[in-house]
């Protein structure tokens, strides 16, 4: 697995869905997008943007390789990223700037092992200001999934970047080293879109787009296992407002640059 996913992160190919899979929904109006508003557009240093979501009023998931410059390769600035909840047709349910990110202890922009990228390819974002609108929910989290599990995905992408789109089914294929291969259709623009698992009728998010790829003639999106790496950014979160490492430290209530897709 490890010696494929290295090829998968370097062959960049677009993505198709698998026969079994659902087609993409546009989510262009009202009532077809009612249910996604806490996904939103991140544009970023007005020259790119990839997708997230939110689990907290003032908190965003998304993937770390979002907050890197592909030119200097350094982390751009959080207050130049914004976050357009349920970004559709020009207008979004709620306008947030970023207050500050926290990227995973041992993502690496340019690590040598492709796997480890993808790995811990997951960030949060956190926001100036709560979004506090009653249409735009936070997602909950979800164990990870296993191995032919029906998941689903909301993204932008770079030929859909004005209104998300949903495709409802789309399963794991292989789960190995923390990286989970997955048969979703994904582009440019949808990293860190979330992937969610729909036990019980609730979506709730189990992974993020890191990376779209080719397996065995197959396109697949490539995403990290979500659970533990999820854990750690949240004690990487509360050691900074406790006053340990980390910019800007405080309390809250918890609640593109397209190298890859």
């Amino acid at each position: 697995m490890g010696r494929i996913v290295i090829v998968l992160a370097v062959v960049l190919l677009p993505s198709i869905a698998l026969a079994q899979d659902s087609r993409l929904e546009r989510l262009d109006t009202t009532d077809a997008g009612r249910d996604w508003e806490a996904v939103g557009r991140l544009d970023i240093k007005g020259a790119g943007f990839c997708t997230g979501a939110l689990i907290a009023p003032d908190l965003v998931l998304t993937a770390a390789h979002c907050l890197f410059d592909t030119g200097s390769k350094q982390p751009v600035a959080p207050e130049t990223i914004e976050f357009l909840a349920g970004w559709r047709n020009g207008r979004a349910s709620a306008y947030r700037n970023v207050r500050r990110a926290v990227v995973h202890p041992d993502y690496r922009f340019e690590g040598d092992d492709a796997s480890d990228r993808v790995r811990n390819d997951v960030a949060l974002l956190e926001l100036q200001h709560p979004i506090r609108n009653t249409t735009v929910i936070p997602f909950e989290t979800a164990p990870d999934p296993a191995k032919g599990a029906r998941v689903g995905v909301v993204s932008y992408a770079s030929d859909r970047a004005e209104a998300p789109s949903l495709q409802e089914v789309c399963a794991v294929m292989a789960q190995q080293r923390g990286v989970l291969v997955m048969s979703c259709d994904v582009d440019h623009g949808s990293s860190g879109a979330p992937i969610f698992s729909f036990v019980d009728g609730r979506a709730r998010i189990v992974s993020v787009v890191s990376a779209k790829a080719l397996m065995r003639g197959t396109r697949v999106a490539l995403g990290t296992v979500l659970d533990a790496p999820l854990k750690r950014l949240e004690m990487e979160l509360r050691r900074s407002e406790e006053g340990g490492p980390g910019p800007d430290a405080r309390r809250r209530e918890i609640g593109a640059k397209f190298v890859r897709p």
